[in-house]
């Protein structure tokens, strides 16, 4: 009897004792995802300066909300304000900036969502000029998906020496038209793009170019492209030499520029800003 008891008591405590360490082994695995969680967010560098963000051809809410929305999933944003505009250039504010270093996004909606980049280049201006009057802004960064990049280049070598204006700290172009879909011409290579800009100018480009020293060589760029790996060099509406022909116009002027190109499905027209790793790309240029 008495080996039979002292039998029972060992399994009882070899049971005890792996129970233990199961627990402490599942609560040293909460310890380290916490501790990823935190060393992400240390990352990231807060400050109050805001950033707009401003959507595409017939684009939304949606273009940028949902971007924005992972963002601050992230704890990398806050969005606290939405700039609509008219077609009469008039600026409607839902929300407000707070002034807090949360790295606040400011959602640009145009009403008229298809109309012409110098149309939207003076509305992108008077959402600047309403920031900087109500709020004291005096500095932001810029994000602009396919037109609303053409656009917003449009407003930089049209207004970029406006001292009246916030300074731009950070420009990003995600899939942006800048040469107005002009392919690489015979013999043209993509490197040969990125090296000394494109063979053939658009009229658009070409006034880029000519506006180019209205730009503050200060700003910092980042250049995003996608190429759906079909065969057609490009995301399926811009050409991947399109989206990137204004890095060599940068370089040239003296801004510092980085560019990236995407690949695959994800790397689609409309699915780039709903691609998390160009969620993390523009997250980093803008925020580390």
């Amino acid at each position: 009897m008495k080996n039979k008891k002292d039998y029972v008591i060992l399994i009882v405590c070899i049971v005890l004792f792996f129970a233990g360490c199961a627990n402490k082994k599942g609560a040293d695995n909460g310890k380290q995802q916490i501790g990823k969680q935190t060393d992400t967010s240390e990352n990231v560098q807060k400050t109050s300066v805001p950033t707009l963000f401003i959507h595409g051809y017939g684009g939304g809410n949606n273009s940028f909300g949902r971007m924005i929305k992972r963002l601050e999933g992230n704890h990398r944003t806050k969005k606290e304000l939405v700039l609509t505009v008219s077609v009469a250039g008039k600026v409607q504010a839902k929300g407000e900036l707070t002034g807090k270093e949360n790295n606040p996004s400011v959602q640009v909606l145009f009403e008229d969502n298809k109309n012409n980049e110098w149309n939207q280049a003076e509305w992108i201006k008077n959402c600047l000029e309403f920031v900087g009057s109500n709020y004291g802004i005096t500095q932001v960064n810029l994000v602009g998906h396919s037109m609303g990049g053409a656009s917003t280049l449009r407003y930089l070598t049209t207004f970029g020496e406006d001292n009246n204006l916030p300074k731009i700290n950070k420009f990003v172009g995600i899939a942006a038209p800048f040469n107005d879909f002009v392919e690489l011409s015979n013999g043209e290579t993509l490197d040969d793009v990125l090296q000394n800009g494109p063979a053939i100018q658009s009229e658009r480009y070409s006034d880029y170019v000519n506006g180019i020293d209205k730009v503050s060589k200060g700003m910092k760029v980042m250049i995003v492209a996608g190429d759906v790996e079909d065969g057609s060099l490009s995301d399926e509406a811009v050409p991947v030499a399109d989206a990137v022909s204004v890095v060599a116009l940068f370089q040239t002027h003296g801004n510092e520029v980085q560019e990236k190109i995407f690949y695959g499905k994800a790397a689609q027209h409309s699915k780039l800003h709903e691609n998390t790793e160009v969620d993390q790309l523009v997250a980093d240029f803008l925020w580390q």
